[in-house]
């Protein structure tokens, strides 16, 4: 009965998020639970950026700066959030990195930068962190927290009366079960959905969607040899499996490639 309950409970939980948070992704289409406003996520990045990137020191490689200001300015022109202050920095750091925060803040690492080899890899890495915040995917795992935090409080509340060990051993399987079966997946998820709408929007900008593919292949092949978690137990999809994606859905990018405004195709080489 316990059990039941619970099950009863987080359904209704999920429902009422649904009619009350319901929200179509931008290119996708897909469905989104959203609990959190987007101005709040939108005040709360842009007071993060800073902290964001911490104490690593911005970079004086002038053609990286060059190529991030050039490259994001193509991917904010079709963005369509004219409301974002959109800011790109090149961080001097040898991580291999990138993320956009909700408003448009958007950060590259050195280390990752030489991986891209071409303007149109960097247009693969920039939109595919501009999508997250189009998405608002943050908001989403937000949400997405509010819903496995109350579901694990409504559960406790059921098994209070259950003998302590049994009411510990369901509120651990619980816990695996949300994260493995619900969290993990979801994040898997985003990263897919971002890939799919950067794919789009880089070729919108008039990059060759081509790249995509290409760069994920470059991707996995500097980290060749080295331990990666099962993909089940991964907050990322496989990188050769992102590239499988990539290459699917390339002739919905070669559309929107053929329709843009101007073609960059590659753009400039970068030079290591």
């Amino acid at each position: 009965m316990a059990r039941r309950g619970f099950f009863l409970l987080l359904v209704t939980v999920l429902l009422a998020g649904t009619e009350t948070g319901c929200r179509t992704a931008p290119i996708t289409g897909r469905k989104q639970l959203l609990l959190v406003p987007e101005a709040q996520e939108i005040e709360m990045g842009l007071s993060a950026f800073s902290d964001a990137i911490g104490d690593d020191p911005v970079s004086s490689n002038v053609q990286y700066q060059q190529l991030i200001q050039r490259v994001g300015s193509r991917i904010a022109a079709v963005a369509n959030r004219p409301d974002y202050q959109w800011e790109f920095k090149v961080i001097a750091s040898p991580e291999q990195n990138a993320f956009c925060l909700p408003g448009g803040k958007v950060a590259v690492y050195e280390g990752i930068i030489p991986i891209c080899q071409n303007e149109a890899g960097l247009a693969v890495v920039m939109s595919h962190e501009v999508a997250h915040a189009l998405a608002r995917h943050g908001g989403e795992r937000m949400s997405q927290g509010y819903v496995v935090n109350g579901a694990s409080q409504a559960l406790s509340f059921v098994l209070r009366k259950q003998e302590e060990t049994r009411r510990q051993q369901i509120m651990s399987a619980y816990g695996v079960a949300s994260k493995y079966g619900f969290l993990l997946p979801y994040s898997r998820k985003h990263e897919s959905e971002a890939d799919h709408m950067g794919l789009i929007m880089m070729a919108q900008a008039g990059y060759d969607p081509a790249e995509a593919p290409r760069f994920w292949e470059r991707f996995a092949a500097s980290h060749a040899g080295s331990e990666k978690p099962p993909e089940f137990l991964s907050t990322h999809p496989a990188d050769e499996r992102r590239a499988d994606d990539l290459r699917r859905l390339l002739p919905d990018a070669e559309i929107a490639y053929q329709n843009s405004a101007n073609k960059f195709g590659l753009g400039e080489s970068i030079v290591r």
